[in-house]
């Protein structure tokens, strides 16, 4: 089974009525302060892409186990991933087989 995941904007995930940040887990900024590199914490921006995953799950960055912002996966947050964001993971298996048919 591959791992897949799929880049939404901020605005996008927050029109879910129960879309809920752990902010505390967002991926740092770095800025230069005093001429040193400081990690400061990051807020998000209606620009900004967080990641959904295929069980549901929403992080800052492509890695699954890594900055999970939002973990709440109810049917009425899969089907709104479903309904509205249009999500869905395709079958890597039935593209792999079609391109193989081909090449023979």
């Amino acid at each position: 089974m591959r791992k897949y995941c799929k880049a939404y904007r901020v605005k996008d995930l927050k029109k879910f009525p129960g879309w809920k940040v752990q902010v505390e887990h967002l991926r740092p900024e770095k800025r230069i302060v005093d001429g040193k590199e400081v990690e400061v914490p990051r807020q998000l921006r209606d620009e900004d892409v967080l990641y959904l995953h295929e069980d549901f799950v929403v992080t800052d960055g492509i890695y699954r186990n890594e900055n999970v912002v939002f973990e709440a996966v109810t049917p009425e947050w899969k089907q709104f991933c479903s309904r509205v964001l249009k999500f869905s993971v395709p079958d890597f298996d039935d593209d792999f087989q079609v391109k193989e048919k081909k090449s023979k």
